[in-house]
């Protein structure tokens, strides 16, 4: 089941809920009053939902408690399900990556080092695979030769070519280069690993927009993809992360990495809400299929199930 590996969780968040935010048997029968809503607040922030999204749900539950319409702990479990399924939902077919007519492909991974940005552009090239389609790696991270030789050996691992730069140099040359090559042999999609060391540094973001020009005018309409690999278990500093690379390119969607263990999964909604970009896969493992594409609903059903695994 998609989604369903998000474990190590010594008590899930519905459990939080009840036992702190629930604690007044009667709370659903007299309407969820100031103190349970506040206690219910407590327990998303904690969760990583964050401000924004953590209003929009607890407002939402208390005016259909005070309609009558939740009068049981049930009710209230599937009401917030409901809610935070709609709450997650982007697009409909977010495991889907664009095709462009006539190719190549071009996709672009962004985002901070340490987000598995790299492990994730291997992944995705393997799923792409599976999907019949003939893929190339790019290194366009050339400021760190550990990234390079990283995406060379998953290259090696996948069997598939792999475009590399010298240490140091320009990575907008090292995306021309593959789209030169993936030209003439045929290769459909282009997955470009790019730098992501220091995110607040102009440097860098002008690095970026400099890729995405070159991308643009030797394929018509690239980047067609253009993936932010965020941290699931940072919290707020992966909104603030994503949204200085969202002033210096223009992503197509998140990948949310590092989901197989103690990540608090309401950092997917905190990073959906105060973003507005659609959530397109989760990294769930370490293993190169371990990428999965997102659905809202199985992972709202999992983030507030009676118990966790």
């Amino acid at each position: 089941m998609a989604n369903s590996r998000l474990t190590d969780r010594k008590d899930s968040l519905w459990t939080r809920i009840k036992r702190i935010a629930l604690t007044d048997v009667g709370a659903l029968m007299r309407g969820l009053n100031a103190d349970d809503l506040e206690r219910m607040e407590q327990v998303l922030i904690e969760a990583d939902f964050g401000v924004p999204a953590t209003v929009e749900l607890t407002q939402a539950l208390e005016d259909e408690v005070r309609r009558g319409k939740l009068k049981t702990e049930a009710d209230l479990r599937v009401a917030l399900e409901g809610r935070l399924a709609a709450l997650l939902n982007g697009r409909a077919d977010p495991g889907t990556v664009a095709r462009a007519e006539p190719g190549p492909t071009v996709v672009l991974m962004v985002g901070v080092n340490g987000t598995g940005k790299t492990t994730s552009a291997a992944k995705l090239a393997r799923r792409l695979q599976r999907e019949g389609r003939k893929v190339m790696l790019a290194a366009a991270d050339t400021y760190r030769a550990g990234a390079i030789s990283q995406l060379q050996v998953w290259a090696d691992r996948l069997g598939v070519p792999c475009v590399a730069g010298q240490p140091g140099g320009d990575p907008a040359s090292v995306a021309f280069n593959a789209i030169d090559a993936a030209q003439s042999r045929g290769v459909d999609t282009i997955i470009v690993d790019t730098a992501g060391r220091l995110h607040t540094q102009e440097g860098l973001m002008d690095e970026l927009r400099k890729v995405v020009r070159v991308a643009s005018r030797r394929a018509p309409g690239a980047p067609h993809e253009t993936f932010l690999v965020l941290d699931g278990t940072v919290g707020q500093n992966a909104v603030q992360q994503g949204k200085l690379f969202a002033q210096a390119v223009s992503p197509t969607g998140i990948i949310v990495t590092k989901l197989d263990g103690s990540a608090r999964g309401g950092a997917v909604a905190a990073l959906r809400r105060e973003l507005d970009l659609p959530i397109r896969f989760l990294g769930v493992g370490e293993g190169v299929d371990d990428l999965q594409a997102f659905d809202p609903a199985r992972f709202a059903a999992h983030l507030l199930a009676e118990s966790p695994g």
